[in-house]
């Protein structure tokens, strides 16, 4: 059975798909990935997946001409399963899977993202039509649509899709024999925020937070990890992490592949993102030991129960960012005990194989 992964990016299918790519494949499935062709490409291709050259813009383009484009994509490979991976994917790829009777598809809307966060007035008016289209896209005979947190779940439901067409699987997963504990590094305590380097993300807000700890006499260290994403309206300018960077405790340390050791460098994660799916970055600090700050938001607040394994503030609040921040830096032992907490709901609950199994599960579901 012929299964097609459509992901935009090389690196994101292998960070996040490329475990369930390879698992897939020793279950019987022949697999494939149509995605941009980059640095990764060498990555999936040694893990024995066939990699399609397929470029789908992120920002802008011609969806009229990426349909079609899609569309003859299906046509020519002729998949029993395809498994669209984020919204743009989804959208453009659903109305072109049926267009081409593709017999059935997963569509895994890794959060909703900054359609659904951005405050541009643009984006505010077509936010209703662009719900309701992605309603009847993804209610099609023979589709099934992952979630990856309640919230999620239960705004397509009021969009019109059917709860029956729904499944909720909890993120991408994590390695936990790879994202495993280590002792405590030395201090001055250092903070990381993990992830592209966007506003959505909370990265002016964590910011905002070091400046006013590190005028209060706060001694940490604040650090990004990650890069612009020019593709992303909400990219932070390269110019601005540089301006950061050696001032009120920040470092911005770009885009690291060595994630494992970065973690465990650290002392404390921080994610004040507005909205997310269910973040990798979390994940993989929470399997590496880290008591957590991150925004009472969805697909953040599922991985922290707040005062257990780590501490919830609002979104776009620098200054309860920076109170819970404090508490943390402030109490060695509360961040033992909420790192044990991170360690035991990483094994328990967001464990790869775990992912997976409901993963291919899902696929022998829907597959015909």
């Amino acid at each position: 059975m012929k299964l097609l992964f459509v992901v935009t990016e090389d690196w994101y299918f292998v960070s996040h798909r490329l475990p369930l790519a390879v698992a897939a494949q020793a279950a019987g499935f022949n697999v494939a990935v149509a995605t941009r062709e980059g640095r990764q490409a060498g990555v999936i291709r040694n893990a024995g997946i066939r990699l399609i050259p397929f470029a789908l813009s992120r920002r802008g383009g011609n969806p009229l001409r990426e349909v079609m484009a899609l569309w003859r994509l299906y046509r020519l490979e002729k998949p029993d399963l395809v498994h669209h991976v984020a919204l743009k994917p989804v959208m453009f790829g659903a109305l072109a899977a049926w267009l081409a009777r593709v017999p059935a598809q997963v569509n895994a809307v890794a959060g909703l993202g900054w359609l659904f966060t951005s405050s541009s007035g643009a984006v505010r008016l077509a936010r209703p039509v662009l719900r309701w289209m992605l309603a009847r896209l993804l209610n099609r005979p023979h589709s099934l649509t992952i979630v990856q947190n309640p919230e999620d779940r239960a705004l397509l439901e009021r969009s019109g899709v059917p709860t029956e067409s729904l499944r909720l699987i909890r993120g991408a997963g994590v390695d936990v024999q790879v994202f495993r504990p280590v002792m405590p590094p030395p201090e001055p305590v250092c903070i990381v925020l993990a992830s592209r380097m966007l506003w959505d993300k909370g990265v002016g807000e964590f910011v905002e937070a070091a400046r006013r700890l590190t005028e209060a006499g706060v001694n940490a260290r604040f650090v990004l990890v990650g890069d612009p994403d020019p593709a992303n309206p909400a990219s932070v300018p390269e110019s601005s992490l540089r301006g950061w960077h050696g001032q009120h405790g920040v470092e911005w340390w770009g885009r690291r592949e060595d994630m494992p050791a970065v973690l465990q460098a650290a002392h404390i994660a921080c994610l004040p993102s507005y909205r997310e799916g269910l973040p990798k970055s979390l994940l993989e600090a929470v399997a590496c030991g880290l008591p957590i700050v991150t925004t009472d938001a969805p697909g953040c607040r599922e991985v922290v129960q707040d005062g257990v394994n780590g501490l919830l503030v609002p979104v776009r609040d620098a200054e309860a960012l920076a109170a819970a921040l404090k508490k943390l830096i402030d109490d060695a032992e509360l961040r033992r005990c909420m790192g044990e907490q991170s360690r035991l709901r990483a094994e328990t609950e967001f464990g790869l194989e775990t992912i997976i199994d409901q993963t291919l599960k899902l696929y022998r579901e829907i597959a015909p």
